[in-house]
């Protein structure tokens, strides 16, 4: 799915089974909640913090998925509220970040294998 065709997609799932969009700062407040429940679980699955349970342990890795997606959804919400093109706004972010960081990572030793 092309980022385009996913912000229809959010878009009509809004107006059809969401009935309208929550207000944009309703939805920057879930996107926090939301991007934080991404930072709990990397903490279990990749940094040192221990899962409560072996059960949560089993599932974590789709559940961060599920949390990632979770993510994506609110941002593309906030997008359509707010008019930007997410596929205009990353084409036009990598571009900057190509011209700025062209040398930098390179000389980057701790970016080294």
């Amino acid at each position: 799915m092309q980022i385009k065709e996913a912000q229809q997609t959010v878009d009509e799932w809004i107006r059809t089974i969401g009935i309208r969009y929550y207000s944009e700062l309703t939805n920057t407040a879930i996107l926090m909640e939301e991007v934080g429940e991404v930072a709990r679980l990397m903490a279990r699955l990749y940094g040192e913090q221990s899962f409560k349970t072996p059960e949560l342990a089993a599932t974590a890795k789709t559940d961060l998925a599920d949390e990632m997606a979770d993510v994506l959804f609110v941002l593309i919400c906030l997008a359509n509220q707010t008019g930007v093109d997410l596929e205009a706004a990353l084409q036009k972010n990598l571009a900057k970040k190509t011209q700025r960081d062209a040398e930098r990572h390179a000389g980057n030793p701790k970016l080294r294998s």
